[in-house]
């Protein structure tokens, strides 16, 4: 079986980061290593949530691994809330990295145009630089903007702007770089991807659904690297997760007093199972 491990938070209520990775992965068959960055006790959604910073535990957990001989097949990051949470990533990275395995970069940190509060352009500076050491990452058109230091369009862009950014992306140094929320049709969204490797961009569109959920993303992404493990190319993989997470949002929609604060992918696991399969 292999084994990911994914460094991020955990939401205790929110289904987003560590609450939807680990289920999700798992649910994959694939086992799934955690290393929580920070406990909140609910998504920052919520008011008057509690935040417990594990950055100081984030060495000796390490530690700990390397004398156990444990070893992962795919590296996992998504939410980064520091600069020094950055270093030991990247320190992580080089500690854990083998000729053989993946790693995956989610660089949760903007959307909509505007970065998460309480970061700033020199944070999305340092994240270009642990996106140097990807295999795979996949920004948003608003991460993208800042990972480059380039002004956002959110619309009225074309394919060849796409290609552009996804070249540039791919320059800080992964090997294959992917951009999520692209749409160059009214009624659709999707990837866009390249490969600078094979010097090749591929792309998956779907119908865009009037409804926004917080923590699809994280969804998206922890499908997409569950696939990569069960041998899916990343095309299939990237196409595996949009279709996931569309169904989740469908599953939430058609459910009546759904929860406000997440989507019901619970529902939905049994559709990401059979697609599995196919």
């Amino acid at each position: 079986m292999k084994r990911i491990v994914t460094i991020q938070d955990i939401s205790c209520v929110g289904k987003c980061s560590l609450t939807v990775a680990l289920p999700v992965i798992s649910a994959m068959g694939v086992e799934c290593a955690v290393l929580p960055t920070a406990v909140l006790s609910t998504h920052t959604m919520f008011r008057g949530f509690t935040f417990r910073d594990l950055t100081c535990d984030i060495e000796p957990v390490a530690a700990h691994w390397k004398r156990e001989k444990i070893g992962f097949d795919a590296i996992y990051t998504g939410y980064l809330g520091s600069f020094e949470q950055l270093k030991l990533v990247s320190e992580f990275i080089d500690g854990f990295r083998t000729p053989e395995n993946l790693v995956f970069i989610d660089p949760v940190m903007a959307d909509n145009g505007k970065l998460y509060p309480g970061f700033t352009p020199q944070f999305a500076r340092e994240m270009a630089g642990l996106c140097g050491r990807a295999d795979v990452i996949v920004p948003n058109l608003t991460e993208a903007a800042f990972l480059l230091d380039r002004p956002y369009r959110g619309e009225g862009y074309d394919e060849a702007y796409i290609r552009e950014l996804l070249k540039r992306l791919a320059g800080l140094g992964a090997k294959q770089a992917v951009l999520t929320g692209v749409s160059f049709a009214p009624g659709e969204l999707g990837v866009m991807g390249y490969d600078a490797r094979r010097d090749e961009f591929f792309s998956y569109f779907h119908r865009r659904l009037d409804a926004s959920f917080h923590g699809t993303g994280d969804i998206f992404s922890s499908v997409a690297v569950g696939a990569l493990m069960r041998g899916f190319p990343l095309e299939k993989a990237l196409a595996l997760a949009a279709d996931y997470t569309v169904d989740c949002i469908e599953c939430t929609m058609n459910s009546p007093g759904h929860v406000w604060y997440g989507v019901e992918f619970e529902r939905a696991v049994p559709n990401l199972l059979k697609r599995l399969e196919q």
